[in-house]
């Protein structure tokens, strides 16, 4: 059964290190049940998956499974602690460089290097480090604006962009649902990655801790935001995975989120009894 959303559609996908896998199998849910996109925001790792989508919204699902098989925490977040300590001593601010991400970007992209090279509009939230204030990038130079989103303070550096130092979009928009409507969406399509409201492992690494954290804190946001933006608009929030214990910086899980996003996903589209404006699904369904 194909679900008609009114247009724009906006897909928004949030932030969550290595749950993101989780986006995947959502999308291939979606894609199969005829939800579309005509607009892509995200955060975080929701800008890597969503610059993807944007590129190609009808083979994404494919094409993030193979990046998503190569992601790895050695080759994401490079080094051991003893690598991550000369980092810190040198760095002050961060613990990893961001270029394994750079690379993987540009593998994924296929060496597509601005915003007028994707399919669909695509915007990637960033936080401006000066005012405090969200950054929707929607224009210019792709990499440097999905760095900026995923720079999660602590763990990757700021990325300059003009006159910006810009951080990721999570600390004030985890889950970019204003920046979707700013976009001029009808509908929104919500595919957020972090496990809603547990805790699946007491984080052990400073990296972790700062990751985890960074996540986490942000469940008010979405579950304020979404509660606003039903009331004008239909929002489907898909289930996640089930709560599992994996931390944000563990990608030895990737085929598992993958496989139990797209069954939950597939449970709740299926069963979804479409009827307008209003919220389906919800940010605490963990």
């Amino acid at each position: 059964m194909t679900i008609e959303l009114p247009g724009p559609v906006a897909f928004v996908l949030g932030g969550g290190g290595s749950l993101g896998a989780a986006q995947v199998g959502m999308l291939r849910a979606l894609r199969e049940h005829g939800v579309r996109p005509d607009l892509v925001v995200g955060t975080s790792v929701g800008s890597v998956n969503g610059s993807l989508l944007a590129l190609d919204p009808d083979e994404a699902a494919e094409r993030l499974a193979v990046l998503w098989q190569g992601m790895t925490r050695q080759r994401v977040f490079p080094g051991g602690p003893i690598a991550q300590l000369r980092s810190l001593r040198t760095n002050k601010t961060y613990l990893f460089p961001n270029t394994g991400l750079a690379h993987v970007l540009s593998e994924g992209l296929d060496g597509r290097t601005s915003f007028s090279d994707l399919t669909l509009p695509f915007g990637a939230v960033s936080v401006n480090g000066v005012t405090g204030e969200a950054v929707n990038i929607t224009e210019g130079e792709l990499v440097p604006a999905i760095l900026a989103s995923a720079a999660i303070p602590g763990v990757y550096p700021p990325v300059r962009i003009g006159d910006q130092v810009l951080y990721d979009g999570g600390v004030l928009a985890n889950v970019p649902i204003r920046q979707a409507l700013a976009m001029g969406a009808k509908s929104l399509v919500v595919l957020d990655c972090a496990f809603p409201g547990h805790l699946p492992t007491v984080p052990e690494t400073l990296a972790e801790t700062l990751l985890f954290w960074a996540t986490l804190g942000m469940r008010n946001q979405a579950v304020l935001e979404v509660e606003l933006a039903s009331q004008s608009a239909p929002v489907l929030y898909l289930p996640g995975p089930p709560v599992q214990a994996v931390t944000p910086l563990d990608f030895s899980h990737t085929a598992e989120l993958v496989e139990a996003s797209y069954l939950a996903s597939t449970t709740f589209l299926t069963s979804l009894e479409f009827a307008g404006v209003g919220l389906y699904g919800h940010p605490s369904h963990g």
